[in-house]
Formats: C-alpha cells, sequence, structure tokens
C-alpha cells in the first residue's frame, strides 16, 4: 500500500499563475537593482568630486607656506601652482613647479596629497622620470621633488625619505619640510 500525502500537486493554471508571480517578482527585483546601481555610480561621482575639492583645499593650504620655503630655504625664483604640460598628445600634472636659474639652477617638483598613500609615491616618481621630455628647458638643472601630506603613515614616511624624497606636513595650517640630519636628497636631473 502507498501512503498518500496531505499536500496535492498544483494543476497548470496554478502552476502557471507562480511562474507568472516570480516573473513579475523578479523583473520588480532587476528594476530596484538598476536604481540601486544608479544611486551607487551617483553616490560614487559625489564622493570624488568631494575628493578632488579636499585635494585642492589641502593645495591651497600647503601653497602660501611653500612658497616662502621656496624663497627662503631653496632659493627658487618661480613657483608655479597646478600646472599642466602637453607634448605629443600626453599630459603631465604637478601640483607645484618651483625652479631657479642661475647659480642655484635647481627645479622642485611637489605633489600634494591629503593622504600619503603607496601609490602617491609612485605617481611622483613617474612624473620626475616624465619630467625631462615636457621640461627641456630645464635641462641640466638639478631636479628635487617634495612629497607635502597632512596625513603620513609612519611606515609610508620612513619609505620616502629613504629613496631620497622631500617629505613635507602639513600641520596647522603649515607646511613643514622634513630634512632629517643623515637625510640625503636624490638628484633626479638627467
Amino acid at each position: 500500500m502507498s501512503e498518500t500525502t496531505n499536500q496535492e500537486i498544483p494543476n497548470w493554471a496554478e502552476l502557471h499563475a507562480m511562474i507568472s508571480e516570480l516573473s513579475k517578482s523578479q523583473k520588480e527585483t532587476d528594476q530596484e537593482m538598476k536604481e540601486t546601481s544608479r544611486f551607487i555610480r551617483e553616490l560614487g561621482k559625489q564622493i570624488g568630486a568631494l575628493g578632488n575639492k579636499f585635494g585642492s583645499f589641502t593645495e591651497g593650504m600647503a601653497l602660501p607656506a611653500m612658497n616662502k620655503i621656496f624663497r627662503q630655504t631653496f632659493g627658487m625664483d618661480v613657483v608655479s601652482p597646478r600646472l599642466q604640460a602637453w607634448k605629443d598628445g600626453e599630459c603631465l600634472e604637478m601640483d607645484v613647479l618651483a625652479y631657479a636659474n642661475g647659480e642655484v639652477n635647481t627645479a622642485f617638483i611637489v605633489e600634494v596629497k591629503s593622504h600619503l598613500r603607496e601609490d602617491s609615491i609612485t605617481q611622483l616618481l613617474d612624473i620626475l622620470h616624465r619630467f625631462p621630455k615636457f621640461f627641456p628647458e630645464h635641462k641640466g638643472k638639478k631636479l628635487f621633488d617634495i612629497l607635502a601630506a597632512v596625513d603620513i603613515p609612519e611606515r609610508l614616511r620612513n619609505r620616502v625619505l629613504s629613496q631620497g624624497l622631500y617629505l613635507a606636513r602639513i600641520q596647522d595650517e603649515a607646511f613643514e619640510v622634513e630634512i632629517p640630519k643623515d637625510f640625503q636628497p636624490v638628484d633626479f636631473s638627467v
């Protein structure tokens, strides 16, 4: 004898209604996912814009003090913020280029960051490598760099300085270049 169950097998009409309801529910879920994706993209754009504004604020906070330090400490004649140079369809952007001709004959490239990260170091080294192509008029000058940041993790601080890169900290609206006694800056000129 076979056992009977209390569950009844749905007929085709009920099955069709269940499938139709599932399909409708899936379409609603798909629409909600599209709206969520659109919301996340828009939120990402807004966060990116806020990050750019904070970066510009950080650069603006550093520039007045940088002008003074470049003139008094390093003898620079020209300090040019937010510089873009174009060559062969490529663009090189720098937060600051400072230089002096004559006896000093030196140029500095500055990258300003709100938070110093590993890719900040890579970015600056790339700019230093590309600089001669975009600025052949500075050939023969000593070429140094400064990474300036508000937040500098200790491990990156040590890495920056050990690679001969100047490091500056922006605190309390003041910009200070960190030059330890044993620091040996690297001249990146070609």
